[in-house]
């Protein structure tokens, strides 16, 4: 039995989760940075430490999160997204303080979140991968150039330690082969402190196709159905649906059973992801898998039930996994935006300030996760994400209406957010039918910004301006990767 969970995380995931340790009766305890104090996770949480002053370091700061834990009474971390959610060295030093970590246990987290290792994995096991190389360490620029050339243009290269869309690089041509990889090298150093990369075919136009996975301690393992991620900008995830509303059931059943498949491969237990490429052949190939809850998997909980922050803590403490396969079956159709603070009309640089107003939509079927509440000071220091608007549907086709007429309701003021990007997004014509994928904002870009209406552009001549000044920037942006 657990009865007090440390959150090592902030926002909106901490938020959710306090809420889920208080239905089931749990104490719950935050940390936070001096920039965070006001933040929502820090005011609805029954304890909350300040972990230090600097705005990253202290979510990062894996022995002293350890350490409050132990001095404050908790017998339990849930680590959320981001930050340490990934990180071996993190759950290896819950673990070894004799604490429970809320999700895979650490050797399952060091062999996944290397793609490498789990792209063996997944192909000693017969799981399809897409056609590509292992690590390229110490071959030289030639030798990377001979590979490309086998596998054929185009291709991807990808940092081992990657995720969240940093890391990866597109490239189409030899020409540009070798400035994309040191340039990816670089980001990987930066970001994920590994340069290992690989390299993939790179499969055109595909759909992001994610299976929910939820395991127990004890060999019970099943998906909670699948979620179409394809309405991305620069491999960041935009808009999720659940479950994918063009796919067939033979075609679902045959990607699910390819993802439990996945899991059982590595022994996995808590809730996490296995996530496939699907090209125009109805091909799949597995991608990556997430040892972590997903931005995302509010939309999973709206079609099954199943409250999946809860199940993680549930497993976590010994529970078994009461549900069957054969009792999953997706209840209707919910879809998510994300909704950032960010300026469209600038590239989308993030928009930080004071939330002078905060009116998020309501009615039957709309739910909101977020941390956000009127007179907050979003920091400049964090993802730029809001909120979570999630809608819920009888099909797809009323899912997208209640989702645009959501989109319209919702009020955000005092910062720019991507509230109208998204509604433009809702009514296109292709959106509404199902008819995208991975390429599909980036192609649309234009069309999109043009059908973007935001109260506060009211100069024709200046709103034009700004969506020749965003293509450009784009295009700019690709010639350096």
């Amino acid at each position: 039995m657990i009865h007090k969970i440390l959150i090592a995380n902030r926002g909106e995931i901490a938020v959710r989760i306090v809420r889920a340790c208080k239905d089931l009766h749990i104490k719950n305890v935050a940390i936070y940075t001096e920039p965070d104090h006001e933040s929502l996770h820090v005011k609805v949480a029954d304890e909350a430490y300040q972990i230090g002053k600097d705005p990253i370091k202290g979510y990062l700061d894996a022995k002293r999160i350890v350490e409050v834990a132990k001095a404050c009474g908790a017998d339990a971390i849930h680590p959320g997204y981001g930050f340490l959610s990934e990180n071996y060295d993190f759950a290896k030093e819950v673990e070894d303080a004799g604490l429970i970590f809320i999700g895979p246990n650490s050797d399952i987290i060091r062999k996944m979140g290397n793609k490498n290792i789990a792209r063996f994995l997944m192909k000693k096991n017969g799981i399809p991968v897409v056609p590509g190389t292992e690590k390229l360490n110490n071959e030289t620029i030639e030798t990377i150039k001979d590979y490309a050339s086998k596998i054929g243009y185009p291709v991807i290269l990808k940092a081992s330690g990657g995720g969240g869309g940093r890391g990866i690089r597109e490239v189409w041509s030899e020409d540009e082969l070798e400035s994309n990889y040191e340039s990816c090298k670089r980001e990987a150093k930066a970001f994920f402190n590994n340069d290992e990369v690989f390299m993939e075919k790179l499969i055109e136009k595909p759909r992001h196709i994610e299976f929910q996975i939820l395991g127990d301690n004890y060999g019970n393992l099943i998906h909670l159905c699948e979620r179409d991620c394809s309405i991305q900008r620069r491999h960041q995830k935009v808009i999720e649906i659940a479950p994918c509303p063009t796919i067939s059931e033979d075609l679902r059943k045959r990607m699910g059973v390819a993802a439990v498949a996945a899991a059982k491969a590595v022994g996995y237990t808590n809730a996490g992801t296995i996530e496939f490429l699907l090209d125009d052949y109805n091909n799949f190939y597995f991608m990556e898998m997430n040892t972590r809850i997903q931005v995302e998997h509010g939309v999973t909980e709206e079609i099954t039930g199943v409250d999946l922050i809860s199940r993680q803590i549930r497993i976590a403490a010994g529970e078994i996994l009461d549900i069957e396969q054969s009792e999953v079956k997706p209840m209707g159709v919910a879809i998510e935006a994300r909704i950032t603070a960010e300026n469209v009309w600038k590239n989308f640089a993030p928009s930080p300030g004071k939330i002078t107003g905060y009116f998020p939509a309501l009615g039957p079927g709309v739910r909101v996760d977020s941390h956000l509440y009127q007179d907050y000071a979003i920091p400049p220091f964090y993802d730029s994400m809001l909120a979570k608007l999630m809608v819920k549907a009888a099909s797809y086709d009323l899912a997208v209406s209640k989702l645009e007429r959501a989109l319209d309701e919702f009020k955000i003021e005092g910062v720019i957010t991507t509230l109208p990007f998204l509604l433009a997004i809702s009514k296109r014509r292709h959106f509404r039918r199902g008819f995208f994928d991975t390429s599909y904002i980036e192609e649309r870009l234009q069309d999109i910004l043009e059908n973007t209406h935001d109260s506060r552009q009211d100069n024709k001549e200046e709103v034009i301006a700004a969506i020749a000044a965003a293509i450009k920037k784009v295009k700019a942006d690709r010639t350096k990767e």
